[in-house]
């Protein structure tokens, strides 16, 4: 697969047949718009590509300052793990002291990130924060939905 280039002035990538490797810009957006509309209190949103770089992100007033980096690292977290959520990776690690010191320290345990897929290829992730941790994941995955993308 190859991607085209992308004209000057138009930071969208295009990827020929059909499957994009990364989150583009729009479905970020996309994705911050639905979390913004949804949300029952302020959270953050942060939206990053497969290899876990941020792509945008939004804090919402009222939302505590460390929900946007909390946010960011369930989104890195989603992205970059072999887990599809934080929760699984949560789960498959159980709290175990050595598990946890032998991750990535960037990565997060919180509910709350969730990998996004485009035709079975994990292209980003997305993390919420700011909200009971059921009430962040629920919101993450809406917004992986709201993006056109799925969850694994």
């Amino acid at each position: 697969m190859r991607a085209a280039r992308a004209r000057p002035g138009n930071p969208r990538t295009v990827v020929s047949r059909g499957m994009q490797r990364r989150v583009t810009h729009d479905q970020a957006l996309a994705a911050i718009r639905a979390t913004l509309e949804a949300a029952e209190g302020p959270v953050s949103i942060a939206v990053v590509d497969d290899h876990g770089e941020l792509v945008a992100c939004v804090a919402m007033d009222g939302a505590a300052r460390d929900t946007l980096e909390n946010a960011r690292r369930k989104a890195y977290t989603a992205a970059r793990s072999d887990a599809t959520t934080t929760r699984a990776l949560a789960e498959k690690v159980g709290g175990t002291p050595t598990e946890l010191a032998s991750f990535d320290p960037q990565f997060s345990f919180f509910l709350g990130g969730v990998a996004a897929f485009d035709d079975g290829r994990r292209v980003g992730g997305i993390g919420v924060s700011g909200l009971p941790g059921p009430e962040d994941e629920r919101l993450a995955i809406a917004a992986v939905a709201a993006a056109g993308l799925v969850t694994a």
